[in-house]
């Protein structure tokens, strides 16, 4: 079977060819705002004109009728916003204004989308007859074929961000949650029903999983409600129009505005929350939050905000509610400000069910080794955690990139069927994989959550084969590279006496 790379997109080179085109001219940070824009626009019209032509051939003059397409989650465009007709004015003077006019008229068809898009293409500024050779790429481009399958947009957005911040030399601010780990924490929790609530939801790639898991599992969508907010305003407004392309209503507040200070759903109990907060943040304003409603099992340090997320998330869970929060691996055993005491009665409160310690390379644009904290509010293995090492698993899918192998058979499965087993009480230890471990045994580690000091190492294989014969083989295999590196010395030596080098 085929890999898939779903950390590809099918089009990244079209984008950095389009980046050639407009580099010069604006800055990075208006050109992903232009790029994300026609990316938006080109997907959303490459699934009406498929299903526009599938209602001509059916020939009952239904292909202007709006409900034909919302029945089947596709977004209704109107004419003049299509992508034929901005690329017919490609080369003229007036593309940026035809953009323009064609994001006011989705604002205007579409009310959650009001002042979302990106309306700033007519500007003097943006050079025309670049804008014009970016259409003309992203009209060879069939948008959607690459993004049923994937977080499209928010994939996007983090290779504009990494690609730029390499090409300025440093690390990109921002972090994208790669699919694997979404689909990890989707497949754990099975948010089939209910409210689901992302605090820090970037570009909604966490609701756009659960969407997809839904479908997969026969649900609808519709079984859901979907909450979340984001202090960056690109990304918030990239959430929205995401969300959009997919038909999935939803909550994101009436503003990007920062979590901890301006809680978007302050009432909200959520039954499932899935999150990857930014890791290790500093300086979050701990002091002006000294005595918040949401610090119940202590004053979270101001030097790192993962303590806080922690308690806000459990804070906004309900009472049988269930969360998978991606956090760096320090706060599985950091004493530092405080968070060791307010691990430990976390612990204590019996919230934390299960500790999953992921592979490194996951991230597009960090290094920083990561857990999958999940917790429950209604455990059914009351006293117990159940620690999983997945640092073993995944598979390379380029050179600095790993991924989460999923279907039948793969990673995810397999970490998603051991937690289901755990629940059901008839999981058996591991060694060097998982374990189920009580809050006894948990006190005498200090109340570390390291998964490495519960699960053991793997028993290794038994090597049959005899010592003599064993070293008979590799003496064999060491002569013969050595043979082959004496050739390789004298061809080189060979060669540079050709050219008047001699060694």
């Amino acid at each position: 079977m085929k890999r898939v790379n779903t950390a590809d997109i099918g089009f990244e080179d079209k984008i950095w060819k389009a980046a050639d085109k407009m580099r010069g001219n604006i800055d990075a940070s208006e050109y992903k705002s232009v790029v994300l824009g026609l990316i938006f626009l080109k997907y959303i019209s490459d699934k009406f004109e498929d299903k526009y032509a599938q209602l001509v051939a059916d020939g009952e003059g239904f292909e202007e009728d709006r409900d034909e397409y919302t029945a089947d989650n596709i977004f209704y465009v109107p004419a003049e916003a299509r992508w034929s007709v901005i690329a017919a004015q490609a080369h003229t003077p007036d593309i940026g204004t035809a953009i323009d006019n064609a994001m006011r008229t989705i604002e205007r068809e579409n009310k959650r989308l009001k002042d979302i898009l990106p309306k700033n293409f007519a500007r003097p500024e943006l050079d025309k007859r670049r804008l014009g050779d970016v259409v003309d790429l992203f009209t060879n481009i069939k948008m959607h074929e690459h993004g049923d399958s994937k977080d499209i947009l928010g994939r996007a957005y983090e290779y504009c961000l990494s690609k730029f911040a390499e090409a300025e030399g440093k690390l990109a601010g921002e972090f994208y949650t790669p699919a694997c780990v979404v689909k990890t924490l989707v497949n754990v929790l099975q948010p089939y029903h209910g409210r689901v609530y992302d605090p820090c939801c970037g570009s909604g790639g966490m609701f756009v999983q659960s969407a997809k898991f839904i479908e997969q599992h026969a649900g609808h969508i519709n079984d859901i409600s979907v909450y979340g907010q984001d202090s960056n305003p690109t990304t918030w407004k990239m959430a929205h129009m995401n969300l959009a392309i997919r038909g999935i209503e939803a909550n994101l507040g009436q503003y990007n505005a920062d979590t901890f200070f301006s809680d978007c759903h302050p009432t909200l109990k959520a039954d499932f929350v899935m999150a990857n907060p930014p890791f290790n943040l500093s300086d979050w304003g701990a002091d002006r939050l000294a005595d918040d409603v949401r610090w119940k099992y202590g004053t979270p340090p101001d030097g790192n905000a993962n303590f806080a997320w922690i308690q806000h998330i459990i804070h906004h869970l309900a009472p049988t509610g269930r969360a998978g929060v991606v956090l760096a691996n320090g706060s599985l055993s950091s004493q530092s400000g405080g968070e060791g005491e307010i691990r430990r009665r976390i612990v204590e409160a019996d919230l934390v069910d299960c500790i999953v310690a992921m592979p490194p390379q996951l991230f597009y644009t960090t290094q920083i080794p990561v857990s999958i904290w999940f917790f429950n509010k209604a455990k059914s293995q009351k006293g117990k955690t159940l620690f999983i090492d997945a640092r073993n698993m995944g598979t390379m899918v380029t050179r600095k990139l790993r991924e989460l192998t999923d279907g039948a058979g793969g990673d995810i499965e397999r970490i998603a069927e051991t937690y289901k087993a755990y629940c059901a009480g008839t999981l058996q230890d591991e060694k060097g994989f998982c374990a189920v471990v009580d809050l006894e045994r948990i006190a005498s580690q200090d109340f570390i959550l390291t998964p490495g000091r519960y699960v053991g190492i793997a028993e290794q294989t038994e090597d049959a084969e005899p010592f003599d014969e064993k070293m008979s083989r590799l003496t064999g295999e060491l002569s013969a590279l050595f043979e082959q590196s004496h050739t390789l010395e004298s061809e080189i030596k060979k060669q540079l006496e050709s050219i008047g080098y001699k060694l």
